[in-house]
């Protein structure tokens, strides 16, 4: 009974040693084990595009939706009454400043014309025959054979004669301007419209219901936008140091971009939508922009020259902000939060967080958490390639960033 005893008193302290070397052993275990997010690293690798970080100039820029207006807007009335006896143009034809788009019956005003002519000839004689008349007499009232009071008549008489003379000129002058108010031309430039009045309808003066064709100049051509009026400040800023570019872009697919220069900033800000109106002038040689069109707007301040951009999918947005996800030199991800900037052509601006030459995950994000380990399958379209190669995941596990 005593040796029993004696054997459990000397086998209790093995029991604490043996229990003291399992919670040493554990606590070893845990206290070089990694973190939650390290822990990741046993996991598979999850495949993903990246892309690098670079610095270059980016323009900054304000956009807007703009509405293409034509240069000059000429709307065609006939000038005389009369019959319309021939349309010259097609319709959508462009028509250059001069030519002649419609003819009104002239008939009518060239008999007015000679009448008018024909009255002018008749009081020239009669003038004539009045200043000789007149001439006459001053010489026989100064040998006073006539009375002064009958040269002053026949003064005056010529004087009248004269004065009709003017009349009848001036009627001649109207005459030959009716006449030529027969045939209608071209004042400007530009493209004509659909056809409002057929050849064979009878036309008024100056009728304000019925225009003839309504013509548009399309080069060079407008676009007026709006833009928020807090930055007018900065628009007239750099106006001031010269002219801003702007861009028009036709919503039609495969349509070509435009580009003019900014002319015109309004004289107040529209108080309902609390808006300026800026219009922008194009060359518009080729015909790309035709009025009434919609177009987005996009015009240059100024550029920035040494910015930090990412393409525009590697950043995510969480609870806390923006952040994204950086490649480590062991081919793991690491979750950076980041403060971007404005985003041009699909390119968006690391103002703090992210540094030039940094590789950054642009697909495969929603498996990805810090510390996992990634398979970087293609390069992203910012930047040079950042693939790596096979050799390159070898050379990782070598220096034992890889995974064990």
């Amino acid at each position: 009974m005593r040796a029993f005893h004696r054997m459990r008193a000397a086998s209790a302290p093995s029991v604490l040693v043996c229990a003291a070397l399992l919670a040493l052993c554990s606590c070893s275990s845990t206290s070089s084990g990694q973190p939650d997010g390290k822990s990741a690293k046993a996991g598979p690798a999850v495949a993903v595009t990246v892309a690098e970080a670079v610095r270059k100039a980016v323009p900054v820029e304000l956009s807007a939706i703009g509405n293409v207006q034509a240069y000059s807007t000429v709307i065609v009335r006939a000038l005389v009454e009369g019959t319309l006896t021939d349309v010259h143009f097609a319709e959508g034809q462009h028509v250059n400043k001069g030519d002649l788009l419609f003819t009104i019956d002239p008939r009518p005003f060239e008999v007015q014309l000679k009448q008018a002519e024909a009255t002018l000839a008749r009081d020239t004689a009669q003038a004539e025959l009045a200043r000789q008349e007149a001439t006459r007499y001053e010489g026989l009232a100064a040998k006073e054979y006539v009375s002064r009071e009958q040269a002053d008549q026949m003064r005056t008489a010529a004087d009248a004669a004269g004065a009709t003379l003017k009349a009848d000129q001036a009627s001649v002058e109207n005459a030959r301007l009716q006449l030529d108010y027969c045939s209608i031309r071209s004042p400007i430039d530009g493209v004509a419209g659909a056809l409002l009045v057929h050849a064979g309808n009878v036309v008024k003066a100056n009728d304000p219901d019925h225009p003839l064709v309504v013509i548009q100049q399309v080069s060079p051509i407008y676009v007026a936008f709006s833009v928020p009026a807090q930055q007018l400040p900065d628009v007239k800023r750099y106006m001031a140091k010269g002219p801003l570019k702007v861009t028009a872009i036709p919503s039609e697919n495969g349509a070509a971009s435009a580009s003019g220069r900014l002319t015109f900033i309004d004289n107040a800000v529209d108080l309902t939508t609390g808006t300026i109106q800026l219009k922008a002038l194009f060359p518009n040689a080729h015909k790309t922009l035709w009025p009434g069109q919609f177009v987005n707007v996009v015009m240059t301040l100024t550029t920035e020259p040494d910015a930090v951009v990412v393409p525009t999918q590697a950043v995510q947005t969480g609870q806390g902000g923006s952040y994204l996800f950086v490649v480590r030199p062991d081919l793991t991800a690491e979750s950076r939060p980041v403060v971007t900037g404005r985003t041009v052509d699909h390119e968006t601006v690391i103002e703090r967080g992210v540094a030039p030459g940094e590789r950054v995950v642009t697909d495969g994000q929603l498996r990805l958490a810090t510390g996992v380990r990634i398979d970087i399958k293609t390069a992203g379209v910012s930047g040079p390639s950042a693939s790596p190669s096979t050799s390159e995941e070898a050379k990782a596990d070598e220096r034992g960033e890889g995974v064990r």
